[in-house]
């Protein structure tokens, strides 16, 4: 008869991972924590909210600070805390997400489950990426006695009472050799600029306070002005143009998403400008890499996709493609070739003033995907040696009798160079015939897409 039991992981053999493979990067440990105390803080705010914790909140900030003689970092917030019962279960069995079990508990409530960052508990464990020591000093909101846990990367751990009078959570890391880069303030500052300007708590970093709790993408597009959309780009792009023009995403069925996607002003090296829209989950830094959220063609596009519905790996190091994934991607498609269209419809004059600016970005995404192909080929510009403009359906009908070859297909007269080709321009517009300016690098590509639609004309 077959044996049956069940597979044991022990903690020696999971711990190492953890440390050494489970995050690619070990300046994310910053990233973890931090965001841990945001949600320890984001927590009491809520039990507060509902009655179930009727103390003074006080001044709920997260601060970070460095001690270069003692060679340790300590994140503190003034959270719901831990009793000694939550930190055996929380931190000592490993992947037992403390948000997860809040959520759950207090599901009933409607918490808000997009300020709930956590989701894996083992974020707190990248602490051991850069530290040879851990303390946890924590006073719970419930009548409990503050509790001190120290753990030195083996599985031994230590926990007793310890002297904190006021409610809250203090991780102190005590920095190995190999991670004393960290006890660098500059080097702690560009880490919680890339990861936590945006989080939804003050993170205060020495004496200022380094982050913005309440971003553009967050408010309400009726509370906001053209140029709070201007200085907020400003803000992720100090040293950029200002934007053409810009779409407010904000979705919460039947998934969440939040942002804001700028229209630049696209130059003929506009490969180089991709990989400029930020993603983040519940306003953490995730990535910039977001050719899995948006089509190829809308990396050209600046700005923020915030969403808590985008799968990512434990680690938050790459995204998980599933059906959320594929709705967002033809969400965004959608939303902007609804601006597109708008901007046409209703000032056509200043939608071929931007035709310069956009052509690129039109035409490669006209190209690459055919769901906005169909959704903006009514509105894309062509431009002729004259300097008029002409949408596809126009100028078929434009030079539809003149310019047509004896088996009945529209000919469509171009050039790539307008100074060396003068000539010929000339000859062929003392004959009558229409010449386009079809001069950008796209616009080899283009071109038998182009010629493939004037000849399906009616």
């Amino acid at each position: 008869m077959a044996e049956k039991g069940s597979i044991s992981i022990h903690s020696e053999n999971i711990f190492p991972i953890i440390k050494k493979f489970l995050y690619s990067d070990n300046e994310i440990f910053l990233r973890e924590l931090v965001s841990n105390a945001v949600d320890a803080t984001q927590k009491v705010k809520h039990l507060s909210a509902i009655n179930q914790y009727t103390g003074e909140l006080g001044e709920l900030k997260v601060t970070v600070k460095i001690d270069k003689e003692a060679k340790t970092i300590t994140i503190s917030d003034k959270g719901l805390g831990m009793t000694a019962d939550e930190i055996k279960k929380y931190i000592n069995q490993i992947a037992f997400s403390g948000a997860t079990d809040f959520v759950e508990k207090f599901k009933d409530t409607n918490p808000d489950r997009n300020q709930i960052i956590g989701n894996f508990g083992l974020g707190f464990y990248s602490a051991y990426m850069v530290a040879d020591k851990v303390e946890i000093i924590t006073k719970s909101y419930q009548d409990a006695p503050a509790s001190r846990w120290e753990c030195d990367g083996s599985t031994e751990y230590s926990i007793d009472d310890a002297d904190k009078a006021e409610r809250g959570t203090d991780i102190i890391l005590h920095i190995s050799e190999e991670g004393e880069e960290f006890l660098e303030e500059a080097r702690l500052q560009t880490i919680l600029d890339k990861y936590c300007r945006f989080l939804p708590v003050e993170i205060q970093f020495g004496e200022k306070v380094i982050n913005n709790p309440t971003p553009l993408w967050v408010k309400s597009p009726s509370e906001l002005t053209d140029e709070d959309y201007i200085s907020f780009y400003k803000e992720l792009y100090p040293a950029a143009e200002d934007p053409l023009f810009w779409i407010h995403l904000n979705v919460d069925y039947p998934f969440n998403l939040t942002g804001v996607l700028y229209f630049p002003k696209i130059k003929n090296d506009f490969d180089i400008q991709k990989n400029k829209i930020h993603l983040y989950s519940r306003q953490v830094f995730i990535t910039d890499e977001v050719k899995d959220v948006v089509p190829e063609f809308l990396t050209l596009l600046h700005g923020v996709i915030d969403s808590p519905d985008i799968p990512l790996n434990v680690s938050r190091s790459f995204l998980q493609t599933d059906g959320n994934v594929r709705k967002i991607n033809s969400h965004i498609t959608k939303k902007v070739g609804d601006k597109l269209n708008s901007l046409f419809k209703d000032d056509r004059q200043a939608f071929e003033d931007k035709w310069q600016d956009i052509h690129v970005f039109v035409k490669y995404g006209m190209i690459t995907d055919d769901k906005f192909y169909d959704k903006v080929a009514k509105n894309c510009l062509l431009k002729n040696t004259k300097g008029e403009f002409k949408t596809l359906e126009e100028y078929k009908e434009v030079i539809g009798a003149n310019q047509t070859d004896k088996d009945g297909n529209i000919v469509a007269l171009y050039t790539n160079d307008t100074a060396a080709q003068h000539s010929f321009i000339q000859s062929a517009e003392n004959k009558g015939y229409d010449v386009l300016v079809l001069d950008h690098v796209i616009d080899s590509h283009f071109i038998g897409q182009l010629e493939q639609n004037l000849r399906n004309s009616n």
